[in-house]
């Protein structure tokens, strides 16, 4: 109750279980702000004019016994009045065998709740509606209207339809009831793009909430997983944040499927239990899914000839095109599994990026790469010489992205005392499009955080702008999915424009993004006919305190630094003098070193390392012949990296500073110390080498340890 004015607020438009899920997510307000304005009791007059132009429809309701069903309705363009805005009247009747035929007939002037969604595929476009059944005659049916909204055209692919016929003629031979589902009907499910779903709640409060609806889904062929031959799994991707269909499973556990045969024009209702899941590792490695919901048959029909349209496919939407399959998630969770082992890579193309810059393109032999971070590396292994060489390099590609991209400076000879560098010369030198380099899946403690919408700020000299690249990229992609436009600043330095990288990509991503990602190049060598404004770069010299007072507006960003590390080292020290928060500066350096930052920050939340033994009993385990190599280790024989060469062993390994990864290893029993705290690259029972050592036992007893590995 309002007690300024005595009146009554007036009743949300989203029912329980729609308000629970977008509780869930953080979008309750916001959505309650959003729903009061777009959903309306009356349908705006271009909603009016889309439905009567439309030839087809689809409708949700629930029969007698309480279980969801989705129907489709055609005829001629037309065939769909609106006398009023709140009336809707369709003239025609479902096929034969579907069961809203059964619904109709016995329908006794009772409140009958049917949602209806019309769907344009040529153009995308589609809107829903709320109604309840005010008349049903031998024509077709009138319907009052509850609530009208509008959708957006995420993931309809589009198609091109033509009647092949008029009107249909199903006979009783081709109606199939299902208690399971047969070999045609998952054929059906298994090649489906798209779906349509009907649910519905029913609370007795009277509200616009309460009644039915029917919805689209759509992804990729194969996005739906026949489980058995009575269950399935469906990914739920980002929406709109209404939770009409999965509020309603929330609230009573059933939904009704309908998967149509565009080229056929077979159709199979299907009518269920539904199940949200709340947790699901298979979440993790389905591109796009947010959450996943089950469904399991109780009952269905497959209608042969059921329409007399036919649809010819045209293109995928492009938020599908991000999203993934069952395959492919599958594929995905067996890289994950297989992260810490050396896989083969394919280099299927080459760029020149500068004059010191090559980028190398790679695709994983199965086609499929592990999920990673946008700004971790790769750690690559390579014959560049009498030995294999272990280096890591950033992933200058998006996760979303198709292959893995590296891009790699070439280290010249620069004195008597700075040797070239072996594999980035070998790299550069030798690598051709066909060979094949062995790589761990990516790695690091360096990435965006995703958590954070604050707008970001990247900061790269030389080649540190590849980490930058990827998380460039990366936000490029998400703005896109999700539909929201956080912002990002990417500020480079280079020596001179010859030696400027991803100049022409950076331009087109800030095209992309509709300004949201914004590129300033400072240089600190010039062309003679280089002059600012000209299109080439926007300061000469250095980044400097005045440079970011120039460009970056008053606001609470997140900043990410790379390059070497006195380049590094001056953004920090300036960043602090302007007032940045600690915790707010991220940083990747290369090699060993690292910032040396304020004295006030807290930079380390993690556990102060365990007590480092005296003396222990330490087992090396080959996996793949189970020999073992035992051995006393004591304080001075160091890391157990170094305590492994000493024995002969020849691990795999690359920077020994505690930041690749290269070194992990699995420990099968003992405790260890890290003297670097790496938690994006340590798992449970993992250790890496380079920086571990046995762990003292609380009781003073000798320490024992068990470490698998090979070589």
């Amino acid at each position: 109750m309002n007690t300024d004015t005595g009146t009554q607020n007036p009743p949300s438009p989203f029912h329980r279980g729609e308000q629970i899920l977008q509780e869930r997510i953080g979008v309750r307000e916001s959505m309650e702000r959003f729903g009061s304005r777009v959903i309306r009791p009356f349908m705006p007059e271009q909603h009016r004019a889309f439905y009567q132009q439309l030839p087809f429809i689809f409708a949700g309701h629930a029969d007698a016994d309480g279980w969801p069903w989705a129907s489709i309705l055609f005829n001629p363009p037309g065939f769909i009045e609106s006398p009023t805005d709140t009336l809707l009247r369709i003239n025609a009747k479902a096929v034969k065998g579907d069961p809203l035929n059964d619904t109709l007939a016995n329908w006794k002037n009772e409140a009958q709740k049917i949602g209806l969604l019309g769907i344009e595929l040529p153009s995308r476009r589609r809107n829903r509606l709320a109604t309840h059944l005010v008349q049903n005659d031998a024509k077709g049916m009138t319907l009052q209207v509850d609530q009208s909204f509008g959708n957006c055209p995420q993931y309809i692919q589009s198609r091109k339809m033509e009647f092949v016929d008029t009107q249909t003629n199903v006979e009783e031979k081709d109606i199939q009831s299902l208690s399971e589902l047969d070999a045609r009907a998952i054929a059906l499910i298994e090649k489906a793009d798209t779906f349509f779903v009907a649910s519905y709640m029913a609370d007795n409060s009277g509200n616009a909430s309460e009644g039915a609806d029917v919805s689209h889904r759509g992804g990729k062929p194969g996005f739906v997983r026949v489980d058995s031959n009575n269950s399935l799994t469906i990914p739920d991707y980002l929406g709109n944040g209404h939770f009409n269909t999965l509020g309603n499973i929330l609230e009573n556990g059933k939904a009704g499927l309908l998967f149509l045969d565009f080229e056929s024009g077979d159709l199979l209702t299907l009518s269920g239990r539904a199940k949200l899941l709340d947790e699901s590792e298979d979440t993790l490695f389905f591109d796009g899914a947010e959450r996943l919901w089950t469904f399991d048959l109780v009952k269905a029909r497959y209608i042969q000839k059921a329409l007399p349209m036919r649809w010819a496919f045209e293109d995928y939407s492009p938020n599908t095109r991000l999203t993934g399959t069952w395959t492919e998630a599958q594929a995905a969770a067996q890289a994950h599994a297989e992260r810490n082992q050396w896989q083969s890579l394919t280099v299927t193309d080459i760029v020149e990026e500068s004059t010191t810059i090559k980028s190398f393109y790679l695709k994983p032999e199965n086609g499929h790469k592990a999920h990673f971070k946008a700004g971790q590396f790769l750690s690559i292994n390579v014959d560049a010489g009498e030995t294999h060489s272990i280096r890591t390099y950033t992933v200058s590609s998006a996760p979303a992205d198709p292959y893995y991209r590296i891009s790699v400076k070439r280290e010249a000879s620069q004195n008597e005392t700075h040797e070239a560098g072996l594999v980035s010369n070998f790299l550069h030198d030798h690598i051709r499009v066909g060979d094949q380099i062995q790589a761990k899946a990516p790695s690091g403690g360096f990435y965006l955080d995703e958590d954070s919408d604050r707008p970001v700020v990247l900061i790269a000299a030389g080649v540190g702008i590849t980490p930058m690249m990827s998380m460039a990229r990366h936000t490029l992609i998400e703005n896109f999915r999700a539909r929201q436009g956080r912002e990002l600043t990417l500020i480079c330095a280079a020596r001179s424009q010859q030696e400027r990288a991803f100049f022409d990509e950076l331009n087109e991503l800030s095209q992309q993004s509709g300004g949201a990602i914004n590129t300033y190049w400072v240089l600190s060598q010039l062309d003679n006919d280089q002059r600012p404004g000209d299109g080439s770069f926007h300061h000469r010299g250095r980044i400097s305190r005045e440079l970011f007072q120039a460009i970056l507006p008053l606001d609470d960003y997140d900043f990410y630094l790379c390059g070497p590390s006195g380049f590094m080292q001056d953004m920090y020290d300036v960043l602090q003098t302007m007032g940045v928060a600690d915790h707010r500066i991220a940083a990747e350096a290369f090699g060993p070193a690292s910032l040396t930052r304020s004295q006030s920050a807290t930079i380390d939340s993690a556990p102060i390392p365990a007590e480092v033994a005296e003396e222990a009993l330490v087992r090396f385990v080959d996996p793949n012949t189970q020999a073992r190599i035992e051995q006393r280790w004591s304080e001075d024989d160091g890391s157990l990296l170094d305590f492994a060469e000493s024995h002969g062993l020849t691990p795999a390994y690359g920077c020994r500073s505690g930041k690749c990864g290269s070194c992990k290893v699995g420990v099968t029993s003992g405790a260890l110390s890290h003297n670097e705290h790496e938690p994006s690259l340590i798992g449970e029972n993992e250790a890496l080498l380079c920086c571990a050592r046995p762990a003292a036992t609380k009781d003073g007893t000798l320490a024992e340890l068990e470490i698998i590995v090979e070589g």
